[in-house]
């Protein structure tokens, strides 16, 4: 079996399981947001529930329109704190909170070998960590908030293969990007995608959760990478709960295996209005920006602060960029802190926000008008996605994100590090 069928079939109580089969999946963990949770919330009293199935397991984190960005919001978080208190379960707000797929796994809640289910399609972040991990439908989510099961059919695995050492100012979302730019937003259609090879070996956990972050957006049910000593490290200190560790058998059946050599990748960068639509930024020139968002749940983690630190520090944001630092958690927040990368954001003309998904779904703090283009380490640049639909957004590592707000336009950041 394959490394997620393998983990399947431990959820199961099957000895195996195939691609292809309708199971019925016991789950570690359910999550949703404000964006969704409201939704799950009333299917949850509809269906007559009386408790969840472990309210240990069952999460609500509230980061879309975190903090409140109008009356609706207000209304719809009130509601949900509510219905937490209700019933028991987690809930994540103001103390100590984030961006729910930074949140999750810093704070131990998944763990390798788990199956988590959240009502959010980027819930396969958490495939960095050796668990199986899925976003699916609101009413879904209510199913598995009671009955701790989901049904489902077991996805096609494609193994890929990354050789090489990454050159310097290339990161997990470049490995990614490029990926997707390969194989197209449906090349990966409700499978699974595994990530292996000397690249992703030496790739740090946050470049990862970068990369399984991204895989839905090659339509795929879930990203994965096996255990090894860095996931192991990542999760001593922030949990302590027994965990399962599978590994794929030498004999798996995958729908394919695809290998790339990545030793001479230049940073990449994902043109309007698809993911795919991938280039080298060696191949855009004078495309000017008039906002750099630096942040969310594909890029706000320590390592993309450091990058984009690195390209900042002594220098100024452009007068005509808007450029904005959000934080993926409050942990993430004060690490940054402490290591002197807020001093360098805001001593560079920087604006730095509260954890929180904002201006990646067009919620608030970054809305684009008419005419403008954006520079964003965020995983979406459909038509509209951060404000107007006349708007474009460039999707890009932090170092080129930061090195754009300074020059103004896209640029690769050996330009302005010397």
């Amino acid at each position: 079996m394959t490394l997620v069928e393998k983990i399947l079939s431990a959820h199961t109580g099957k000895k195996e399981v195939k691609a292809g089969e309708f199971l019925n999946v016991k789950v570690d963990m359910v999550m949703a947001s404000d964006l969704t949770a409201h939704i799950a919330a009333d299917q949850f009293e509809k269906m007559g529930a009386k408790k969840p199935f472990d309210s240990q397991k069952v999460i609500f984190v509230m980061d879309h329109f975190f903090p409140n960005k109008d009356v609706a919001a207000a209304e719809q978080i009130k509601r949900l704190r509510e219905f937490s208190k209700k019933y028991g379960i987690l809930f994540v707000e103001a103390v100590d909170g984030g961006i729910e797929h930074v949140y999750l796994p810093e704070k131990g809640l998944v763990l390798p070998g788990d199956v988590v289910v959240g009502a959010d399609s980027h819930t396969c972040t958490y495939g960095a960590l050796g668990a199986f991990a899925t976003g699916m439908g609101s009413t879904d989510i209510a199913v598995a908030m009671v009955t701790g099961e989901i049904w489902m059919k077991v996805p096609q695995t494609i193994k890929f293969n990354y050789s090489g050492k990454l050159p310097t100012w290339v990161t997990g979302k470049d490995l990614i990007l490029y990926t997707i730019g390969r194989i197209t937003v449906d090349g990966a259609l409700y499978m699974a995608m595994e990530f292996t090879g000397e690249a992703i070996k030496g790739l740090s956990m946050e470049g990862r959760f970068t990369m399984a972050n991204m895989s839905v957006e090659a339509g795929a049910k879930t990203g994965i990478v096996a255990v090894d000593e860095k996931t192991k490290a990542y999760i001593e200190g922030r949990s302590t709960r027994p965990y399962n560790v599978y590994t794929t058998d030498s004999e798996a059946d995958y729908a394919a295996i695809v290998d790339y050599d990545v030793s001479r990748l230049e940073p990449q960068v994902a043109l309007p209005h698809s993911p795919d639509n991938v280039c080298g930024i060696s191949e855009v020139s004078n495309i000017r920006v008039d906002q750099v968002v630096i942040g969310s749940c594909t890029n706000g983690r320590l390592e993309d602060f450091e990058y984009a630190a690195r390209v900042l520090r002594n220098k100024k944001v452009h007068p005509d960029v808007r450029c904005i630092v959000i934080p993926g958690s409050q942990e993430v927040y004060l690490a940054a802190l402490r290591a002197g990368f807020i001093e360098v954001f805001i001593s560079a003309g920087a604006i730095v926000g509260p954890p929180t998904c904002g201006p990646c779904v067009g919620g608030h703090i970054g809305i684009l008008a008419a005419g403008e283009r954006c520079a964003s380490t965020t995983n979406r640049n459909f038509i509209g996605r951060m404000g107007s639909p006349r708007s474009e957004i460039y999707l890009v590592n932090p170092a080129v994100a930061a090195a754009s707000a300074i020059t103004g336009r896209l640029t690769n950041p050996e330009e302005v590090v010397k």
